[in-house]
């Protein structure tokens, strides 16, 4: 189905497209590419097309090509599902979506061979995936089943109405809370890593004491303002504080043994993009995590200490 839009200020449509639909850039040339957007009846083939006011843009998006996906061998805990969203707990070790260097199943993997309906916004290699979550790290995460949530939630995205709350492991105590707002982009010396770097994409955290546990290691929130690739390992690095089991970024501990990187997401909150409800959704700890805190954390029980609404004051 095609979409049409009149344009009331001009400018590059790559940009202008990107802007109003909450997209990538890398999207709208994707869409240029396969022949899906037109201005003013004639299908435009550059991204660098200017548009001027009074343009009638159209646009229209794939849909999902069957594809045949990879063995399947395990299955994924859904949290909450409807037509228009699905939330599930992502478990550790588990790409999110297909890339050239990805030979595993992922995300997008198991939900084809689960029969789950998908937005096509982003492309073929990830449908439905609104926002990431990085390999190791576990928690909430939500599908678009339809382009049309898909750009609502991008949207919510954008102006920050949706977001996350992680727990996090830490090596040293906070000496107390902390808001970290320092551009991220990749390092210049290790292409693997992400790092502070001036010019790089405007990222801000903040980070608030949960539980101290045995020796010197913590138990803490980490609020997401911004969305960057590793985001919370990196502005906590630049506190001195890594997360249990992260060696990429400096944990070096061998007191406690752990196998992954100790980090959650653990509750998520969305405005519904059909019927504007305001959700959250909590993931519970996998049993590593869980088995951790119990053993090395003084606090009896994490859902008694952040209940509904506890984590919103935590930060105000």
């Amino acid at each position: 189905m095609k979409t049409m839009i009149k344009i009331e200020i001009g400018g590059r449509v790559d940009k202008m497209l990107s802007n109003l639909l909450s997209v990538s850039r890398n999207q709208v040339e994707k869409l240029i590419k396969d022949g899906l957007v037109s201005v003013n009846n004639k299908v435009v083939t550059k991204t660098s097309h200017k548009l001027v006011v009074g343009d009638n843009v159209e646009y229209s998006f794939k849909e999902a090509e069957k594809r045949e996906p990879l063995e399947i061998d395990f299955d994924i805990e859904i949290l909450y599902e409807d037509d228009d969203i699905l939330v599930v707990n992502k478990p550790s070790g588990l790409i999110v979506h297909p890339a050239p260097s990805v030979k595993e199943p992922t995300l997008v993997d198991w939900l084809i061979h689960k029969g789950i309906s998908l937005s096509t916004v982003s492309g073929e290699e990830r449908h439905g995936i609104v926002h990431r979550i990085d390999k190791e790290t576990t928690g909430a995460l939500v599908v678009a089943k339809n382009n049309e949530a898909h750009q609502n939630l991008s949207e919510q995205l954008q102006d920050k109405s949706m977001g996350r709350y992680y727990l996090a492991l830490i090596d040293y105590p906070l000496k107390d809370k902390a808001i970290v707002n320092k551009p991220i982009a990749r390092s210049p010396n290790n292409r693997l890593k992400m790092d502070i770097v001036e010019g790089g994409k405007e990222a801000k955290t903040a980070f608030v004491k949960l539980a101290e546990g045995k020796s010197d290691i913590e138990l803490i929130v980490a609020k997401l303002y911004t969305g960057r690739t590793h985001q919370i390992r990196v502005h906590l690095s630049t506190l001195g504080r890594h997360i249990l089991g992260d060696t990429t970024y400096g944990y070096k501990s061998k007191s406690y043994k752990v196998n992954r990187v100790q980090l959650h997401a653990y509750q998520l909150y969305l405005t519904h993009p059909k019927t504007k409800e305001n959700m959250t959704f909590i993931a519970p700890l996998f049993n590593d995590m869980q088995k951790f805190i119990s053993n090395h954390i003084n606090i009896d029980n994490i859902e008694n200490n952040i209940k509904d609404g506890e984590i919103d004051r935590l930060f105000n």
